[in-house]
C-alpha cells in the first residue's frame, strides 16, 4: 500500500471530476484523480448527447465563458442532432426543435482527462474510494492524503457519506444498449406505452443508436429488465453488445455540496436536469467552479460555501424549475397512458418545449 500526499484529491474521472481536476490543476496546485474502474469510461451508461453551444447558454445564460469550456474535438462528435421528438402513448409524435449532438462517452471522457493530465493532474484508475479518516482518503490503493477532497463520484457518492454531505433522493434507475440500424437525425423519447412512470429513448449515432428505459420505482412496479426487453420487442430493435445499468438523479440539486474540507460536484450533488435526465453540461460547468474553488482554497483560503453560492448563481433556478416540471408530471401525468397523454396534449408544443429547456410552463 502506498501513501500521497496532494492539494486536492478528486474522486471519480468522468466529466464532473476530470474538469474540476483540469481547473484545480491549471492553477499550480497539486491534484489527483482517483477512478475505480481499470478503464476510464469503461462501460458506458449513457445516451451519449450533448445540447450544443447554443442550447446550453439559453438553459444557463448565467454561466460565463462557455465556449472555451466546451470546446470539443470535432472527431467526438458523431452526429449532429436537429430535434427532440416527444412521442405519447398513442404514437404522436411533437417534434421541439433542439440542436445537440452525439458522441461517445468512453473516448469523450478519456479525452476529458487528458486535459486534466495536461493542466499537470496525476490520474489512479483501479482505485475504489473507501471513506476518510480526518484528512486522509482510505482506498484500495492505500491512503490518500489532501487538504481539499470533491465528490465526484456518482449519486451513491460515498465521499458525500463520509463528509456527511446529502445524497440524491429517489434516483430513477436507467439502463441503456447500442442498437443497429438507421435512425433519424432526432432524440426520440418515448412517455408511457411501457408501463406506468417508465420512459425510453432513442438517440442516434452513426448506423446505430443508443436505446434505453428508465422508469419511476414509485409508478412502476416491474423490473428495469423486463421493461427493457419489452421497448425493444415493442420497436424491433437489433440490439448489440450488453446493457450497462445506471441511477439518475431525478429531484434536482442536493441542499449542501460543500464542508470546510470538500465538496460534491455532477451527480452526486443532484446536478441533473430532472426533466431529461441530462447531466454532462451542469458536471462540466459545476466542476470548473469546484476545480477554481479548491485551487483557491489551497493558496489562499477562500471558502468552500463560494463554490456553492456561484454554481447555485448560474444553475439553482433553471434546476428548481426542471424539479417542479418533475413534481408536476408525477402529480398529473405518471400512473396511466391516458393521463401521460392528456397532459402531453394540454401542454402541447410550446410548453413541452418549455420544459425541456428549464423554463417555467405557465406565466
Amino acid at each position: 500500500m502506498i501513501t500521497i500526499k496532494t492539494d486536492v484529491l478528486v474522486v471519480g474521472a468522468g466529466p464532473a471530476g476530470s474538469i474540476t481536476a483540469r481547473y484545480a490543476a491549471s492553477k499550480g496546485i497539486d491534484v489527483t484523480l482517483i477512478e475505480r474502474r481499470k478503464e476510464i469510461g469503461v462501460p458506458v451508461r449513457c445516451g451519449e448527447f450533448m445540447p450544443s453551444n447554443d442550447e446550453i447558454k439559453g438553459m444557463f445564460p448565467r454561466a460565463s465563458n462557455m465556449e472555451e469550456l466546451f470546446d470539443i474535438p470535432e472527431n467526438l462528435k458523431l452526429r449532429d442532432t436537429e430535434a427532440i421528438r416527444l412521442t405519447d402513448p398513442k404514437m404522436k409524435m411533437t417534434d421541439i426543435p433542439f440542436r445537440g449532438y452525439t458522441t461517445d462517452r468512453d473516448r469523450f471522457d478519456k479525452y476529458l482527462v487528458s486535459r486534466a493530465e495536461e493542466a499537470g493532474a496525476s490520474l489512479i484508475t483501479d482505485c475504489a474510494f473507501h471513506n476518510t479518516e480526518g484528512n486522509t482518503a482510505k482506498t484500495s490503493a492505500g491512503d490518500i492524503e489532501y487538504k481539499v477532497i470533491i465528490g465526484a463520484d456518482g449519486p451513491g457518492s460515498r465521499v458525500s457519506r463520509s463528509l456527511g454531505l446529502p445524497i440524491p433522493e429517489r434516483p430513477y434507475p436507467a439502463v441503456t444498449a447500442q442498437a443497429n440500424g438507421d435512425f433519424d437525425p432526432v432524440v426520440v423519447m418515448f412517455f408511457g406505452g411501457i408501463a406506468p412512470g417508465a420512459y425510453g429513448w432513442i438517440i442516434p449515432k452513426k448506423g446505430q443508436a443508443n436505446i434505453g428505459i428508465g422508469f419511476s420505482p414509485k409508478f412502476a412496479d416491474g423490473n428495469l429488465n423486463g421493461y427493457f426487453d419489452k421497448f425493444v420487442e415493442k420497436h424491433g430493435f437489433d440490439v448489440i453488445g450488453r446493457k450497462g445499468g445506471k441511477y439518475v438523479p431525478s429531484q434536482g440539486p442536493v441542499g449542501k455540496t460543500f464542508t470546510d474540507s470538500g465538496m460534491t460536484v455532477g451527480d452526486a450533488a443532484g446536478h441533473v436536469i430532472s426533466v431529461n435526465g441530462g447531466g454532462i453540461p451542469l458536471a462540466m460547468i459545476a466542476g470548473r467552479i469546484c476545480g477554481t474553488v479548491a485551487a483557491d482554497r489551497v493558496i489562499s483560503g477562500r471558502s468552500l460555501q463560494d463554490y456553492q453560492t456561484e454554481w447555485s448563481r448560474i444553475m439553482l433556478k433553471p434546476l428548481k424549475i426542471a424539479a417542479r416540471g418533475k413534481v408536476m408530471a408525477d402529480i398529473f401525468a405518471f400512473g396511466s397512458d391516458l393521463r401521460t397523454g392528456m397532459c402531453m396534449k394540454i401542454l402541447g408544443k410550446r410548453r413541452m418545449g418549455n420544459l425541456i429547456r428549464c423554463r417555467r410552463m405557465f406565466p
